[in-house]
């Protein structure tokens, strides 16, 4: 398995520079570092986005905290570019497995980034919840699992060999 880099910004600057060199393979982002960044507007600021990065793949993460609307607003984000990745966390804000919404994105082959995740259990359950051919990227966050004091590496071997069978999967 190969490491890929990608750059976790908003800041349109920093994105037309570090877009330019060939080790970021793509950009990553959420509502939060957009209105850090200043955007106003998340779809128009996400469209300006795409434009500085028309071919390197972009995540562009739902807002909403329900499954309905995050379903909506995903399938929304997904026309906005070729190259859209549709960030939805693994759980939402009540701690509930987003699989309804993961299942229903994925299953209109949507390209998927699902964050936030902390173990090889949250693997489990995401690929239970995949088909086998739409790309999808499972983030997860190791380095907020050490700073809580528990190693990460664990996790993140378990999430690796049970997404080796599944070709369309990146972790």
């Amino acid at each position: 398995m190969g490491i890929k880099i990608y750059c976790d910004i908003a800041d349109l600057k920093s994105i037309k520079e570090y877009n330019k060199k060939k080790i970021v393979e793509g950009f990553t982002t959420n509502p939060s570092l957009m209105r850090k960044a200043g955007a106003k507007n998340y779809e128009e600021y996400s469209k300006q986005i795409l434009k500085i990065c028309p071919k390197k793949p972009i995540s562009l993460e739902v807002f909403a905290d329900d499954d309905n609307s995050m379903i909506n607003q995903g399938i929304k984000i997904n026309t906005w570019g070729r190259n859209v990745f549709v960030k939805v966390p693994v759980v939402n804000s009540k701690n509930q497995f987003t699989g309804k919404v993961i299942r229903a994105l994925n299953s209109q082959n949507i390209k998927l980034n699902i964050t936030a995740v902390y173990s090889a259990n949250q693997t489990k359950k995401i690929l239970k919840q995949i088909n086998k051919k739409t790309k999808v990227i499972i983030s997860i966050f190791a380095g907020r699992a050490g700073d809580s004091g528990k190693d990460p590496i664990p996790q993140f071997v378990k999430s690796i060999q049970i997404a080796k069978k599944y070709k369309n999967v990146e972790i």
